[in-house]
């Protein structure tokens, strides 16, 4: 009989850069809600002893694991590093979060339940109405924005494309061509579940509250928002050819069947 959702091997991955404020009472909160789970925290080299703290619980816990990485080298390479690092060791259902509380862990739980029905769950700010606490106004209608302005070009039928609060089964994973990934912040996010959809895997919205970090600086840039607004086009782009590249070829298959 197969494992129910909530018996899976799970791992969470996080990406650190000077999360010391935030990584205890994560690291606390994680295990409380879900004591069987292990954690990865993915460290960019932080300035503020964010590496050192997880090291020191990772020397003490089992449960706590830490990659350590030379310098500041981004978002989207630090969770394709720990997709790898959970594949390799067989982890059955990967989540992935922010560190900086601004992704509830008690919402752990329901993102593992609900891959008893589907491949991929976000948790959704979006999905039922507005769910964002001590957003500016000019960053909710930024994202909310981006988020139909991904939805609409890429045909994806998800509300939150830019959200980072997802659980993985791993075989989704698994079929993502990981390495090619080269994307990060906003687009790393739309182009992971773009990839998925593409793929044929069933995807699933859970509704979350977002609550704007209190600790620590917010790692915006507009850097991220530019790489965002160009890959999506291009996603869509690289889609259409993958179609046209099909119908070239089965049209050749039947013509070579036809000849003589």
């Amino acid at each position: 009989m197969p494992k129910s959702p909530e018996n899976l091997k799970s791992l969470v991955i996080t990406p650190t850069y000077n999360e010391r404020e935030n990584i205890e009472t994560l690291l606390a909160r994680i295990h409380d809600v879900v004591p069987e789970a292990h954690v990865l925290v993915v460290d960019d080299n932080s300035p503020d002893g964010t590496g050192a703290y997880v090291k020191e619980q990772a020397a003490k816990n089992g449960w706590v694991n830490l990659i350590e990485r030379p310098n500041k080298l981004g978002l989207g390479t630090a969770y394709c590093t720990g997709f790898t690092w959970a594949l390799d060791r067989n982890y059955e259902a990967i989540i992935q979060m922010d560190a900086d509380l601004s992704h509830d862990p008690g919402q752990i739980p329901e993102l593992l339940k609900q891959l008893r029905d589907w491949d991929l769950v976000i948790g959704s700010r979006y999905i039922k109405g507005v769910n964002v606490v001590n957003w500016p106004l000019s960053r909710l209608i930024l994202s909310w924005s981006a988020n139909i302005y991904a939805k609409v070009i890429t045909g994806v039928p998800v509300w939150d494309l830019t959200g980072g609060y997802k659980c993985w089964r791993r075989e989704v994973l698994a079929n993502l061509d990981i390495p090619t990934i080269r994307s990060e912040g906003y687009a790393f996010q739309i182009e992971t579940t773009y990839r998925a959809y593409n793929r044929g895997y069933r995807i699933r919205e859970s509704p979350i509250v977002f609550v704007d970090r209190t600790e620590g600086a917010s790692k915006m840039s507009k850097g991220i928002i530019y790489e965002a607004v160009w890959m999506v086009p291009r996603l869509r782009l690289s889609r259409i050819r993958r179609a046209i590249r099909r119908k070239l070829f089965a049209s050749r298959e039947d013509k070579g069947k036809t000849e003589p």
